[in-house]
């Protein structure tokens, strides 16, 4: 049975799931940790976490269950440190956008039976803007919490225990928990999580150099402007790690739609444009 849980990194991701354990039912203690105190704080104030860690590797050797919810080369940085002090009783576990580099280093790093497990996750949640302010309980009602876990890692009765605990707890939280293999994983999430955000960037950022200082714009473009640059508001800082750790993926999706684009440029005027917008309308159907 989990009773003490670690949140290292009290964002939104962060906060939201010590929110959502709590509607759920969880009754033990969480602690949290963050590098900018006042995202620790707000998630204190909110009831996310019941007490501020000063030192998140000690946080971590405390608790059952440590969530890594820090962007992905902090979540390695933080594996790196957490493989050498945590054993068999402990679980490790995150919700990094790629996987391929972290299910790596958690083959290299965790799941022997003398060392701790790591579950590598992905909760496909989230909000165009991060913070422990913007957390919700509900976050991860109705969506997919994806796990790159290895089916052959060599773990601790114990640690087992604890992965069964910590998915039982994600379920509670609303997800329904699907497992991928991390390469799969991060071909996926390029098409259907990263391209959007980076045709939002790209169209936002057009729009912000041809009519930016429109005052009117905002009027005109209605709904369907806000619809396709919500996510242009997306920081950098959220979004330079998935760039670095599946560039080739995200290459391979960009260039696909390049070329979609063009199709649609050439054929304004003939019957492939009403071909295209079947095709469109088939996907949305199904």
């Amino acid at each position: 049975m989990i009773e003490r849980i670690a949140i290292l990194g009290t964002g939104l991701l962060g906060t939201s799931v010590g929110l959502g354990l709590r509607a759920a039912g969880f009754r033990g203690s969480i602690v949290g940790w963050n590098r900018g105190a006042e995202g620790a704080q707000v998630a204190l104030t909110d009831g996310a976490i019941d007490s501020i860690a000063a030192d998140p590797l000690q946080a971590a050797r405390q608790s059952q269950v440590a969530l890594l919810a820090v962007p992905i080369y902090a979540t390695l940085d933080f594996m790196e440190k957490l493989s050498g002090v945590l054993g068999s009783d402990h679980l490790v576990t995150d919700v990094g956008s790629t996987k391929r580099q972290i299910s790596e280093a958690a083959g290299r790093l965790f799941n022997t039976p003398e060392r701790a497990a790591f579950l590598p996750g992905h909760p496909m949640a989230g909000k165009e803007r991060g913070g422990a302010a913007l957390a919700d309980a509900e976050l991860f009602r109705g969506t997919v919490w994806l796990f790159t876990d290895d089916p052959a890692a060599e773990r601790s009765p114990h640690s087992a225990t604890l992965v069964k605990g910590w998915r039982e707890w994600v379920a509670a939280m609303g997800s329904k928990t699907i497992d991928l293999d991390p390469v799969r994983h991060d071909e996926l999430v390029a098409w259907v999580s990263h391209l959007p955000q980076f045709v939002a960037t790209a169209l936002s950022a057009l729009l912000q150099e041809e009519v930016g200082d429109a005052p009117e714009l905002k009027d005109v473009g209605g709904r369907a402007l806000r619809e396709m640059t919500r996510l242009g508001a997306s920081p950098y800082s959220m979004w330079r790690d998935i760039a670095y750790t599946n560039t080739e993926a995200v290459q391979a999706a960009l260039l696909a739609l390049e070329q979609r684009l063009a199709h649609l440029r050439e054929n304004l005027r003939t019957p492939e444009l009403r071909d295209e917008f079947e095709r469109a309308n088939r996907f949305r159907r199904e």
